[in-house]
C-alpha cells in the first residue's frame, strides 16, 4: 500500500488524497486512539530524536522519542494517583523543555485534557483562562508558581527536573484508554477582539486531520529535520511545528526562552535543518538581525504563516536559503486550508499568492450577498464545512488559475474618500523601503476623507530629514497614489499579538485614547 507521505507533487495531492487514506498514517481507530500513542510512543525503537530545541541561554537539549515516553508515562501515573480523571483539565504554562512535552503527552495519555498556556501571561491572563477552563492541576515552574496562584490556579505543581527525578519509581509504561471523539486538547487563540479569545477544543482525533497540513502546507516527509520557533502553547508551534511531525515519526525543533534571531540562525545551522515553519515575522526578524549570512544552512522546505509575508522579505529568504518561503494559510477554529505545497516541484509560487487550496477544502471569495466574486475582485475568504459556508473574516481575492491572496483581516480596511484601501499592501510598499525595518498601518480619522493611512515605522537607523516624505513618495511609485499613508509616526517599538503579528488593533486603541485625551 503506497501511503501519502510517499507522495510529493501536487498532481499526487490532487489524484490520491482521501480521508480514509489520513488514517493510514496511524496506528489508531476511530474507536480506539491516542494522540500521546501516535506521536510518541509508536515511535520509541533506537535513539530517535524526537525533539531539538534551541534555550535562549545557547543550550542546546535533545530529547528522545523513548525518553519523552518513559517520562509521559510517569506523568500519566501520577495525574491518576492524584486523582485526575477522563476529561479533567491540565494546565502547562512551561518553556519548551523536557518537561513541558512530558506534562502535556502525559497529560494525554492519561485521558486528561492538556491546556498549554503562554508563558508571558501574568496574574490577570492566567485567571482568565483558569476560570474558564478550571483545571484540576496546574503545572508551570516555579518563577511563575506565585503568579499561577495569584491567578487562581490550584494544585499549582513545579514541573522541573527534581520533579521528573522523583518518579521514577513509577512504571515507564501507561495503557492508556481514550477514543478519537474524546478531548485531548483545548487551545487559547491568539485573538485580539476580546479579553479571552476562544478556548478551541480538539480530540484525539483533530491530529488525523491535521496531516493535511502536515503534508500539504509544511510539506513534511519521513527524514525531514523540521523546525518551528513558535511558541507550542499557540496553535501553529504545538499543532503544525509538534504534534504533525512526531506523528510521522520525523524529528522537530524549536525556540525556547526569549525570542533571539540570532540564537534561532545558529540553530538551524548547527541542527542542519531542512524543512523550516515559521511565522512571518520571524523571516523578517532573522533577515534584519545583520548575522544571517554568518551561517551555512540546508533547506529543501521552507513555509509561514500568521500573515503575509513582504515581498522584499521573501525575495531576501530565497536568495539566502536557496529556496522560496511558501505560504500557509488557515485558522486555529478553521485549520489550514489554503497552502503553496512546499517540496511539489510541479506548483508554480507565484510572488504575494497564499497558494491553492488543500485537497478535500472548497474555498470561495464571495462578496456580502454570498455570491462568489469574479477573479481578481476582493471580498472575504469562506470555506465550506459540513455543507454551510464558514466565514473566516479574512478578506481577499482568487486569480483566474486558483491561486488565493490575502487581503487583510475585514476590520484592517480602511475606507478613505471613498477608496477601499488594504493595510497588507501599503506594509508590504513601505517595508520595501531600504530604510524601515518593521511598520503597522491603520486608518486615522479625518474630517476631509473620513481616515487616511496611517503608518508607524520603526526605522533600521535614525531618522532622517525628509525621510516621511521619501517613504511616502516610495509607496507612491508601489501603489495607487490614493494608497500613500498620509500620516507617518516613526516608533521604536509595535504591539506583537502573541503569534508574533503587529497587532492592528492596539494600535488602533492607543490612537483612539490619545484623540480623546487630546479633545
Amino acid at each position: 500500500m503506497v501511503r501519502l507521505t510517499e507522495y510529493t507533487s501536487y498532481a499526487d495531492a490532487q489524484t490520491h488524497y482521501a480521508k480514509e487514506a489520513l488514517w493510514d498514517l496511524f496506528d489508531g481507530t476511530r474507536e480506539r486512539f491516542n494522540i500521546a500513542h501516535e506521536c510518541i510512543d509508536r515511535h520509541v525503537d533506537g535513539d530517535n530524536v524526537a525533539l531539538r530545541i534551541a534555550h535562549s541561554d545557547g543550550r542546546d537539549e535533545v530529547i528522545t522519542f523513548g525518553e519523552i515516553s518513559r517520562r509521559s508515562s510517569q506523568i500519566a501515573h501520577f495525574l491518576t494517583a492524584k486523582g485526575v480523571n477522563k476529561g479533567d483539565r491540565v494546565a502547562v504554562m512551561i518553556e519548551p523543555s523536557l518537561a513541558f512535552y512530558c506534562a502535556i503527552f502525559g497529560a494525554i495519555k492519561a485521558g486528561a485534557v492538556a491546556v498549554p498556556m503562554f508563558t508571558l501571561f501574568g496574574p490577570d491572563g492566567i485567571a482568565l483562562r483558569v476560570g474558564d477552563c478550571d483545571p484540576e492541576i496546574f503545572f508551570t515552574n516555579a518563577e511563575k508558581s506565585a503568579e499561577a496562584t495569584a491567578g487562581g490556579a490550584k494544585n499549582v505543581t513545579v514541573l522541573d527536573q527534581a520533579f521528573l527525578d522523583e518518579l521514577e519509581t513509577l512504571p515507564d509504561v501507561f495503557e492508556w484508554d481514550t477514543s478519537g471523539s474524546d478531548l485531548a486538547v483545548l487551545q487559547y487563540t491568539s485573538g485580539t477582539t476580546r479579553a479571552l479569545p476562544a478556548a478551541v477544543h480538539h480530540n484525539h482525533r483533530s491530529i488525523v486531520t491535521l496531516m493535511v497540513a502536515a503534508l500539504y502546507a509544511t510539506g513534511i516527509r519521513p527524514g525531514d529535520r523540521f523546525f518551528c520557533p513558535s511558541s507550542p502553547a499557540w496553535g501553529h508551534g504545538l499543532w503544525h511545528g509538534t504534534l504533525a511531525p512526531l506523528a510521522m515519526g520525523v524529528s522537530t525543533g524549536t525556540f525556547s526562552g526569549k525570542f533571539d534571531a540570532v540564537r534561532l540562525l545558529k540553530a538551524l545551522h548547527d541542527f542542519k535543518i531542512t524543512n523550516l515553519t515559521a511565522a512571518a515575522t520571524h523571516y523578517r526578524m532573522m533577515r534584519n538581525s545583520g548575522a544571517a549570512e554568518d551561517f551555512d544552512y540546508y533547506f529543501d522546505k521552507l513555509s509561514f504563516t500568521g500573515e503575509p509575508i513582504d515581498s522584499e522579505t521573501a525575495v531576501y529568504v530565497e536568495r539566502l536559503f536557496g529556496t522560496k518561503v511558501r505560504s500557509m494559510y488557515g485558522t486555529t477554529e478553521i485549520g489550514v486550508i489554503i497552502a503553496n505545497y512546499p517540496g511539489a516541484d510541479d506548483l508554480e509560487v507565484r510572488d504575494g499568492a497564499m497558494g491553492k487550496a488543500v485537497p478535500g477544502v472548497e474555498v470561495e471569495v464571495q462578496r456580502d450577498d454570498g455570491s462568489r466574486c469574479d477573479p481578481g475582485e476582493r471580498g472575504e475568504l469562506m470555506v465550506k464545512k459540513s455543507g454551510k459556508w464558514f466565514p473566516t473574516k479574512d478578506l481577499g481575492r482568487v486569480d483566474e488559475d486558483g491561486y488565493f491572496y490575502h487581503g487583510g483581516r475585514a476590520d484592517d480596511v480602511i475606507i478613505s474618500a471613498g477608496w477601499t484601501i488594504g493595510a497588507v499592501e501599503v506594509e508590504d510598499a513601505i517595508l520595501s523601503h531600504p530604510a524601515v525595518a518593521e511598520c503597522g498601518v491603520i486608518g486615522a480619522p479625518d474630517e476631509l476623507r473620513g481616515q487616511v493611512v496611517k503608518a508607524y515605522i520603526i526605522l533600521r537607523g535614525s531618522e532622517v530629514a525628509d525621510l516621511k516624505e521619501d517613504i511616502q513618495n516610495h509607496v507612491r511609485t508601489k501603489l495607487a497614489r490614493h494608497e500613500y499613508p498620509r500620516q507617518i509616526e516613526f516608533v521604536t517599538e509595535l504591539p506583537k499579538t502573541p503569534a508574533g503579528k503587529v497587532n492592528r488593533k492596539k494600535l488602533r486603541d492607543q490612537q483612539a485614547k490619545k484623540l480623546e485625551a487630546a479633545n
